[in-house]
């Protein structure tokens, strides 16, 4: 069973880097362009995902604003989020941790260190070990 992974990020050419490293690991990706199409695109997922990758700066609906949408939903509090942004600012991490996110990654990002870390937090990690 593949895990289903939302990808926010305003940027066409990360959104496909995204899209391709995920599916090649076997993760089952969505795509949003911003915060509001993020959640757009959650209302629309019956089962919602089983992790969020989101970037900060995005036009519309930003990324501190999406994390803290995302967790006012019951369902969805303890959705694992992972930030994925050119940005490494202390505040701005802890501005994310406050909203909710889970973990931060900075881009330009490599695609196994970001599979590891989706599959740390969605406890995939485990499989295989006794």
């Amino acid at each position: 069973m593949s895990l289903t992974v939302l990808a926010v990020d305003d940027s066409r050419t990360m959104r496909d880097m995204l899209k391709l490293s995920l599916t090649q690991a076997g993760f089952s990706p969505q795509l949003a362009h911003d915060g509001q199409d993020g959640l757009e695109v959650l209302d629309r997922l019956a089962a919602g995902p089983d992790a969020i990758i989101t970037d900060i700066n995005m036009p519309r609906l930003d990324g501190f604003g999406f994390i803290a949408a995302v967790r006012r939903q019951e369902r969805f509090r303890t959705m694992p989020i992972l930030v994925l942004t050119t940005e490494s600012a202390p505040e701005l991490k802890r501005r994310a941790r406050e909203a909710g996110a889970t973990g931060w990654i900075v881009k330009p990002f490599d695609p196994e260190r970001l599979v590891r870390a989706l599959q740390m937090v969605t406890g995939q990690g485990m499989r295989g070990s006794a």
